[in-house]
């Protein structure tokens, strides 16, 4: 519960981007009682996107929010997460999730189309709240507040700013000045089957398996409840990124390639793959700081890191509860502290699991997940903001 009155509607929390840690933030902050408005660089809202996986680490804040049950109907819930090699097929790992996740850590795990999660969160915002097609320019932060500038010749002012604009962020260039994001040297393919088409095979298509072999690997899951749609994600090297835009079109000639030597499992789905994309996978070095004056950074703006570890969007969401719990401590007014008590209590994790996941070592043998999986973000004592 707040230690401080609700904060007076004159003041104003302004968050810049809609993605999965905007709109957890958005909600959590309106739930504590927050004037929140979001600004989106995009026209609208569409289902973009593909799977996700979401740990019960975030199923617990689901819970805080009041969408736990509805997310949980509309996703798969493996029994497993399981590595297996990418040319024999034989186990490296198998790690219980299924009942077993609901009994130790307190929630499920589920896999999900990342559209579908967007708009159940996106539905929970305060009508009015969202603003698309704000494509911000310039901030100008005044003794008072800040003013936000926007492409289309309009502005709005706001008491603080949430960067949860992803790893092109403006309010990380704001903070840190203009830098590209690091290419990591590798890309990921990404294509959606319909599970119908796999039933000509007599193969076993797990409900969540991730295939591995020393430079490269295959993720694989179902995105629904009705697990009508298969999902597959890759790390695969690639020596240069020069395509213009987020993503180019790949080929089924480009996966056969790739994966050659893989089980008849993987030369099946890559045989029912009807389209399949090629994104660059972007990094950052550890940032000095995640906050100054009246800016504040959540989820990749601040943290990006592969997607390996399936706990990126995780970690914006953990950032927009912890952030919003510490501007509960302390009110806005003193957003100060309530920064420097975010950042204290956010860093040591999020890092951790940026190395890992940036490694991509997580779950290719036995190994105990519970410090992922377990944490329970509202059951952490807040320590102190003064940060080593």
């Amino acid at each position: 519960m707040p230690t401080h009155p609700a904060t007076p509607s004159s003041q104003t929390i302004a968050i810049v981007g809609a993605g999965l840690g905007g709109a957890a933030a958005a909600t959590l902050l309106q739930q504590a009682g927050f004037k929140v408005d979001v600004y989106e660089q995009a026209p609208e809202f569409s289902r973009i996107g593909a799977g996700i996986h979401m740990g019960p680490n975030i199923m617990k804040i689901f819970r805080r929010m009041g969408i736990e049950q509805q997310l949980s109907d509309m996703g798969s819930h493996p029994d497993f997460w399981f590595s297996r090699d990418g040319a024999t097929g034989d186990y490296m790992s198998r790690i219980a999730l299924g009942e077993f996740s609901r009994k130790e850590y307190g929630a499920a795990y589920i896999t999900v189309h990342r559209g579908d999660l967007h708009a159940l969160q996106m539905s929970t915002l305060a009508p009015g709240s969202v603003h698309f097609s704000k494509c911000l320019t310039t901030l100008e932060e005044r003794d008072n507040g800040v003013r936000l500038n926007f492409a289309d010749g309009t502005h709005a002012d706001a008491d603080i700013v949430i960067g949860a604009d992803g790893i092109n962020s403006k309010i990380r260039e704001e903070l840190l000045g203009h830098e590209k994001p690091l290419y990591s040297g590798w890309v990921a393919h990404r294509a959606l089957i319909r599970s119908d088409v796999l039933t000509k095979y007599n193969l076993n298509f797990e409900n969540c398996v991730k295939w591995w072999s020393e430079d490269r690997h295959m993720m694989v899951y179902h995105t629904t409840g009705k697990r009508d749609e298969y999902y597959y994600v890759t790390g695969v090297p690639h020596p240069a990124w020069d395509f213009d835009g987020n993503f180019v079109d790949s080929s089924q000639a480009e996966m056969y390639e790739a994966f050659a030597d893989y089980h008849p499992t993987v030369q099946a789905l890559i045989e029912s793959t009807e389209s399949v994309t090629k994104w660059p996978l972007l990094n950052r070095n550890p940032l000095p700081l995640w906050s100054r004056g009246r800016l504040v950074l959540l989820g990749d703006a601040c943290h990006p890191m592969k997607p390996h570890m399936a706990q990126g969007a995780g970690m914006a969401i953990e950032d927009a509860a912890m952030l919003t719990r510490c501007l509960q401590e302390t009110g806005l007014t003193d957003y100060r502290t309530a920064f420097e008590l975010y950042e204290a209590n956010r860093k040591e994790r999020a890092s951790r699991v940026q190395a890992v996941s940036n490694a991509n070592t997580w779950l290719r043998t036995q190994e105990d997940p519970a410090w992922v999986y377990g944490y329970d973000l509202y059951g952490q004592e807040l320590k102190s903001g003064a940060i080593a």
